[in-house]
């Protein structure tokens, strides 16, 4: 029984990955060669909502000064923004910098979070949407570089009355710093450029990031707002939108760029988060997918694989222990489980949420053609994702299971601190 058991999951989890591969072809061939869905940047229209701009920021004194300066020079009509700087227990020089730039500025409404309140995202994000003023609002992580005209661009999407969310794009600012900032950037390239658009193309699920996006305040405050019990909660948003009859739009052009981690046990730590909070909100709005009434069936069918992406390196170890247990058992030759285990991995590098080849055409339509080199290297890169997203996806279970606010764990910056005369 122990056998058969475990000869039928390798059999079952290689048909899985073999679905996921399919799925990736699939957006890669529709980026590359089928009709693009285009966004609404070419609407012109002087009738924008109020919007309220919400930067979190935790101890962010390296960058709060680049952000604070890129938002005030936003082209959107000041009149109709609001900026809010929000000081999440910070212990460095984040407060006073907010405050300089509050008094140099009536667009500027800045808040402290001190004392015995919980820190992280999601509670800024509750807090602050009890008293912002805007229709709209719109996310920056402290760390990004908004240009002028991003605001406008991903607010006129909600001229389209389905629209309940809208995500821009992300590059990486650092991306010459070293080897993982340059692959980053060429990962974020796949996931946006073939991946997002594709979606987008494709009248599926697009996903909303959680930065660089808009949403409509009215909607989220309905839906209950954000869950302090989900680490990922703009995956959780782009759910409850769709199943509360809502769209997502995705917009290529707005792009903006971040700061991405300069090495590797920071981005091990990232990705670990990104699991363990993804698999949270699979455990939560798995049933609800399936039975809800908004969704199309090929939108049910992503968003079950989309759903479940942070669980293959996790089924693949497991895959990978069976084959070990069959070995010794003699019940699997070496060579054929070689060829197995090749072909899993093989798989898996296609089918997981980083595909090769995704990269590839990402960067190609990008321009990025001297990039395309560092490909083969994303096999070392793959490894490590597996052992992270899998302790991820383990740390999610015992979440589920202990019903226990998980603990918010920030993205380490590394820029310079920039000094008031730069």
């Amino acid at each position: 029984m122990v056998v058969f058991v475990l000869k039928a999951y390798l059999v079952v989890f290689s048909m899985i990955v073999f679905v996921y591969m399919l799925r990736h072809f699939t957006f890669t061939f529709n980026r590359l060669l089928g009709d693009q869905k285009m966004y609404y940047q070419d609407i012109i229209d002087d009738d924008l909502p109020f919007v309220s701009v919400i930067i979190p920021m935790n101890n962010e004194e390296k960058v709060a000064r680049q952000i604070l300066e890129q938002i005030l020079k936003s082209n959107y009509p000041h009149e109709k923004m609001e900026i809010i700087p929000v000081n999440d227990h910070s212990t460095d020089k984040t407060k006073e910098i907010i405050d300089e730039y509050a008094r140099n500025s009536p667009l500027i409404y800045p808040v402290h979070r001190e004392g015995d309140s919980e820190r992280g995202k999601v509670f800024v994000l509750n807090e602050v949407m009890d008293f912002a003023k805007g229709e709209i609002i719109v996310i920056f992580d402290a760390d990004y570089q908004p240009p002028e005209g991003i605001i406008r661009e991903l607010v006129i999407g909600f001229k389209d009355p389905e629209i309940g969310a809208v995500m821009g794009r992300v590059l990486v600012a650092n991306c010459s710093s070293n080897l993982l900032t340059m692959m980053l950037e060429m990962e974020r390239s796949g996931g946006y450029q073939v991946d997002q658009q594709a979606r987008y193309n494709m009248d599926l699920i697009p996903q909303y990031g959680g930065t660089v996006g808009a949403y409509r305040k009215d909607a989220v405050l309905h839906m209950g707002k954000f869950n302090p019990k989900v680490l990922a909660e703009d995956t959780e948003l782009t759910f409850k939108m769709f199943l509360n009859g809502w769209k997502v739009a995705y917009a290529n052009r707005a792009e903006c760029y971040e700061e991405a981690t300069e090495n590797w046990q920071a981005r091990a730590k990232q990705v670990k988060r990104w699991a363990r909070g993804h698999n949270e909100v699979m455990f939560r709005y798995l049933g609800k997918l399936i039975t809800s009434k908004y969704l199309s069936f090929k939108e049910k069918i992503d968003g079950i694989l989309l759903l479940f992406i942070y669980m293959l390196p996790a089924l693949l170890l497991v895959g990978i222990v069976s084959s070990v247990i069959l070995f010794f058992l003699g019940e699997l030759e070496i060579f054929s489980g070689l060829m197995f285990f090749i072909f899993v991995i093989a798989l898996s590098s296609f089918g997981n949420f980083a595909p090769f080849f995704q990269i590839g055409i990402a960067n190609f339509i990008d321009g990025r053609t001297y990039a395309l080199r560092l490909i083969p290297l994303f096999s070392f890169n793959y490894v490590l994702y597996m052992l992270y997203i899998s302790l991820g996806f383990w740390e999610s279970l015992l979440d589920f299971f202990r019903r226990k606010n998980p603990q918010w764990d920030k993205t380490e910056r590394f820029k310079k601190e920039e000094k008031e005369d730069e």
